[in-house]
């Protein structure tokens, strides 16, 4: 039985999914990387919204550069990194672990500011109502005159 029905069945528990800060920011590495960890964002929040009248909780752990073998295995040491962008596992761990005891759906371990990305949460909801209409926006109607 998959993780999700099962936890609904036993009317609750807690799934943590570890995205990255490529998920939010592409560029900063390769597209397939990027395109899979935004995948993990989008699925943790659906599911948060989906299961959320069902005492499972959910938490996206977003982290930066964190020193693991990832980096050998991909092909660059992690030396080779700035110093200050690593963080170390246990300290992400002990993040995330904090993030999970706030209730964070989203947990950045080294965002120093959570109104950071409130902030840009609420852009995001600002374009909610406008990203599915029956017609064009003005700009890209056959009739718009450009200036």
């Amino acid at each position: 039985m998959p993780l999700t029905p099962g936890l609904v069945a036993r009317k609750g528990g807690t799934i943590i999914n570890i995205a990255s800060i490529v998920g939010i920011a592409p560029e900063l590495l390769n597209g397939v990387y990027g395109g899979t960890k935004a995948f993990v964002l989008a699925f943790s929040q659906s599911l948060n919204h989906e299961l959320a009248d069902k005492n499972v909780r959910i938490q996206v752990v977003v982290p930066g550069a964190i020193s693991t073998e990832f980096w050998e295995i991909a092909g660059t040491l992690v030396e080779y990194l700035p110093g200050e962008i690593v963080m170390q596992a246990q300290d992400m761990v002990d993040a995330a672990l904090a993030g999970l005891d706030q209730g964070e759906l989203f947990t950045i371990p080294s965002l120093p500011e959570v109104t950071d990305w409130d902030a840009y949460q609420a852009a995001r909801q600002k374009l909610m109502p406008n990203l599915s209409r029956h017609v064009p926006a003005e700009r890209h109607r056959a009739d718009h005159k450009a200036i």
